[in-house]
């Protein structure tokens, strides 16, 4: 080996444990890591570290996609997951329309419109695309 390689591997041996997820055990520790660069260098991006946090968050990011894909699910499926997480009934939504106008959305016999999607993103502060 040259003296390069024998360099990059020395100092490899030390960083692959940072830059390795392979199962859930190293994703949790990556992701505690990934935390603590946060708590530590915001969005600081002159800190030397963080490249380290933007290549572990890229990391973190491919395993989740591939190990916990979120599955797809309709405008209808992702309101009504949101009036659940904030206890709404369907007559808390008057942007949407009345009861009726929103007992029909939930229950797959009207789409939501543009207005809507819009008036709904806004309230729970999300994107639009979130609905559609």
């Amino acid at each position: 080996m040259t003296l390069v390689n024998d360099q990059i591997q020395t100092h490899w041996t030390n960083i692959a444990p940072l830059l390795t997820i392979r199962n859930e055990r190293e994703y949790n520790a990556a992701v505690k890591r990934l935390n603590e660069l946060l708590d530590e260098l915001g969005t600081n991006e002159k800190h030397p570290l963080y490249s380290l946090l933007d290549t572990l968050g890229t990391l973190i990011h491919v395993y989740e996609e591939e190990h916990f894909p979120i599955p797809e699910s309709t405008g209808a499926e992702i309101l009504n997951f949101l009036m659940e997480e904030h206890q709404l009934t369907q007559s808390d939504l008057p942007e949407v329309g009345s009861q009726g106008v929103v007992s029909e959305i939930l229950h797959g016999k009207r789409e939501l419109n543009v207005r809507q999607i819009r008036a709904l993103a806004k309230r729970f502060k999300v994107s639009p695309a979130a609905f559609v």
